[in-house]
């Protein structure tokens, strides 16, 4: 019989005979003997035992961050895997062993080596995994964690770094630290309220401190006087002496409390920090050096990133912070790398299927231009020209029109509408409010009615359209007998039908998921699409976060159109405000006060709307006419309050940021943002729209209570600059492209690690992308298989990204 497998099958005899789970069995632990196992197994059996033996150290690492109660299990599929050596030229003889354990033992969710046992795959349940089972897998649930898969992903939300261990002399107040020292003595009483206290006395070469926990009556028969121990936990004082309460603890030399950087997990109720360290750990011993690594090896190479498994490790538990930082890199660039994939995949789908080629007389365009109450500005020219080279192209258009808020988006919009319905096609347009599909279709009518004939035909479809006028817009619609609707989500029920729809128009497209969107287009045969968004995007990166659509941008205001007067205020000028307020409605203007919250609450010092609401009507503007406007309340509940303050029925709207965008009142001249230190550049931005917008000289009032440095920042920022695209490329410097590529754009994949992406990275990516689609379209070669598989993967649940 071979050496290596009877040393490791008497070092198990001795562990579960002498030493009952205990990890006893070698010094420091099985786990210490795993490399051991892998240098002397893998010379005595040969390549052909590799998966076999390198299985087997997994699972002597795992064993070692199991707990006693969950070792023996652990202990099974051990024993179960070295009675039952894979077949090989120079693999171990079969053995029956000293004493098989008694007991099947549940599933296991480790993989399965060459000519070895067949796992379910690192996509089967947590709960698979060794220490969780059903009630901690109904626990990792809460945090979105149901596979492995998930939980290998699961990344810590900040680090403890306990790499450089202090001595009990260097020890401050308040500090967080990691000690090593010897416990001279201990104690345990109940004090007088009842409460167990039990107290130890730890001594290193320089000093003592007392340790001290609370109802853990458990610990006078675990610390004991002699016992070398590493501890964490945060510096107290009491009566004028350094202490430690309820320290993390473990004996030298025992668990993960050496001088380490320790991820800090999110948690939910029922699990701790050690726990959840735990459980990763186990999983990344059995599964980070399996999974096959997506990214090819010559890409790898080119652009200096680690393999899988050493990120993975490097995420979860480094062995230092420039092991953290090329970790983060690397999960990083293949994050961007699927999101860029994904993007060009489908602008290249897109502009592979065939679209109507729609192409004007020169004469109708001017007539329609001419016919304008205003000239258009350079950039509105420009954008007019690439969208009906678009729909000249014979190709489906798929464009995105950026501009900032007042810039004139919807003026092209009407322009290109009216070249469709010109040429006897129908056009769509759906806004994400019945409010802001009203204003749309007020400002197309009026626009509309100065064209020359034919004019286009227009309708409104929204949720509140009466059933009879309803089913007679249906009735047109599917005629052809009208060229132009403009609704809400009204348009894309099921008894909407188009006689023949060739152009698609989405207002403030984030608004929407990517099914509603698809939706719409649905109701044609590849529609031309524009989708337009007031959420200004830096230059650096509209083709990394656009990369499935042309963009367009309109970087000009209209003549005459005057920036808001920005000011920030502090909390003692609140009432300079309310009287400014109080003049502008004594001029007939209108106002809007807005709040960073809803209700107010314990965990968080925020002002908030519905006290504020009550409070300004009783004491502040009780002879004025206020609405209150928030996100709980119902859809009709808000419609009827926006639409009641777009009539003028309403002086002051006290609102939340649900009013960021979808309501167009000119009469409107100031807007108050209290907790404008709760709100990012582009969010006061879009606030900051909300007034300007007729012919009266307008304000912005920004109010905090006590700002941070960083917020003070961009609140001075907000002073200075008016343009929407300067503010956000002053977001971009500040807060890095993370903002952007994630939480702002619906219909995106979940981007857990993109808000550590910098610009210069997302650029080298969105190279390699093109690079990899130039050479291989279809990802179909051997080389690119996993990273197919990977991109499909992150996809799967967001259907089509336009």
């Amino acid at each position: 019989m071979s050496q290596p497998l009877d040393t490791l099958k008497k070092m198990l005899t001795l562990e579960k005979e002498d030493y009952h789970f205990r990890d006893r069995a070698v010094a420091g632990g099985l786990r210490r003997y795993a490399e051991t196992w892998q240098r002397q197994a893998g010379e005595a059996y040969g390549e052909a035992a590799a998966s076999w033996v390198n299985e087997i150290a997994e699972l002597l690492q795992a064993y070692s961050a199991a707990t006693e109660a969950e070792r023996p299990a652990l202990f099974e599929q051990l024993w179960t895997l070295l009675r039952r050596p894979p077949q090989g030229e120079a693999a171990p003889a079969p053995s029956t062993g000293q004493h098989p354990p008694t007991g099947e033992g549940r599933p296991s969710a480790v993989p399965a080596g060459r000519g070895g046992r067949r796992g379910p795959g690192v996509h089967a349940p947590v709960a698979l995994l060794p220490g969780v089972g059903p009630k901690r897998a109904e626990l990792l649930a809460r945090l979105g964690v149901e596979t492995i898969h998930d939980l290998l992903h699961l990344y810590p939300r900040r680090y403890d770094d306990f790499s450089h261990l202090k001595t009990i002399d260097q020890l401050n107040y308040g500090e967080t630290v990691t000690i090593v020292g010897t416990v001279w003595e201990v104690s345990g009483r109940r004090t007088r309220t009842g409460r167990h206290l039990f107290r130890a006395i730890l001594s290193d070469e320089t000093g003592t401190i007392v340790l001290t926990w609370f109802n853990q009556p458990y610990l006078e028969g675990r610390i004991k006087a002699g016992m070398q121990l590493v501890v964490r936990g945060k510096v107290d004082e009491y009566l004028g002496r350094l202490t430690l309460n309820a320290p993390e603890w473990e004996v030298l030399g025992r668990g993960d409390l050496q001088p380490a950087i320790l991820p800090v997990y999110p948690l939910t109720e029922g699990l701790t920090q050690k726990q959840m360290r735990q459980i990763v750990r186990r999983a990344l011993s059995s599964w980070a050096g399996r999974l096959p690594d997506p990214l090819p090896a010559s890409l790898r190479e080119a652009h200096r990133l680690l393999p899988l498994s050493r990120a993975l490790w490097g995420i979860h538990f480094p062995d230092s912070q420039e092991h953290l930082a090329e970790a983060r890199r690397r999960l990083t660039f293949e994050e961007a790398l699927y999101l860029q994939l994904g993007l060009l995949r489908q602008k290249l789908t897109w502009k592979a299927v065939p679209g109507r080629r729609i192409a004007p007389p020169p004469e109708r365009l001017e007539a329609l231009i001419a016919a304008l109450p205003y000239e258009l500005t350079g950039a509105q020219r420009r954008s007019l020209e690439e969208m009906l080279r678009d729909l000249a192209s014979g190709r489906p258009m798929n464009r995105l029109l950026q501009g900032d808020v007042g810039s004139g988006k919807t003026v092209v919009a009407a322009l290109l509408m009216a070249v469709v319905a010109g040429e006897g096609y129908q056009a769509a347009m759906m806004a994400p409010t019945e409010i802001l599909a009203e204003q749309h279709a007020k400002s197309l009518a009026r626009l509309f009615e100065r064209f020359p004939e034919p004019r286009p035909r227009l309708r409104l479809l929204t949720g509140s359209t009466p059933a009879a006028e309803k089913e007679a817009i249906y009735a047109a619609l599917a005629a052809g007998e009208v060229d132009v609707v403009v609704g809400t989500h009204a348009l894309i029920q099921g008894g909407v039908t188009f006689h023949d729809l060739a152009l698609a128009v989405i207002d403030e497209q984030h608004r929407f998921g990517v099914e509603q969107r698809g939706a719409l287009r649905q109701k044609g045969h590849n529609p031309h699409l524009l989708v337009m968004t007031a959420t200004p995007i830096p230059r650096s990166l509209e083709l990394t976060l656009w990369g499935h659509l042309d963009v367009s941008i309109l970087d000009e205001m209209p003549p005459g159109r005057r920036p808001v007067e920005t000011r920030v205020l502090s909390p003692g000028e609140r009432e300079r405000a309310y009287a400014f307020i109080r003049a502008q409605v004594a001029k007939g203007r209108q106002a809007f006060i807005i709040y960073p919250l809803v209700e107010s609450s314990e965990k968080v010092e925020a002002p908030a709307a519905v006290e504020a609401y009550e409070r300004l009507s009783r004491e502040v503007f009780p002879d004025l006419r206020l609405g209150l406007l928030h996100g709980r309340m119902k859809a009709d509940e808000k419609e009827a309050v926006m639409s009641a303050f777009a009539r003028g029925e309403l002086d002051i709207l006290v609102a939340t940021a649900v009013v960021e965008v979808g309501i167009d009142v000119p009469n409107a001249t100031v807007i108050l943002i209290e907790g404008a230190d709760r709100f990012g550049l582009a969010q006061l931005h879009q606030f900051r729209g909300r007034v300007g917008r007729g012919e009266h000289r307008s304000y912005c009032l920004l109010l905090a209570e006590s700002p941070s440095e960083e917020a003070r920042e961009r609140l001075s920022v907000m002073e200075r600059l008016s343009d929407g695209f300067e503010l956000a490329q002053k977001d971009l410097e500040m807060r890095g492209p993370g903002e952007f590529l994630g939480t702002r754009q619906s219909g995106f994949p979940e981007l857990p690690l993109l808000d550590l992406l910098d610009t210069r990275t997302l650029h080298e990516v969105r190279s390699v992308a093109e690079t990899i689609l130039e050479a291989d379209p279809e990802l179909s070669d051997e080389a690119h298989r996993g990273l197919a598989q990977q991109v499909a993967d992150f996809w799967k649940r967001k259907g089509e990204l336009s």
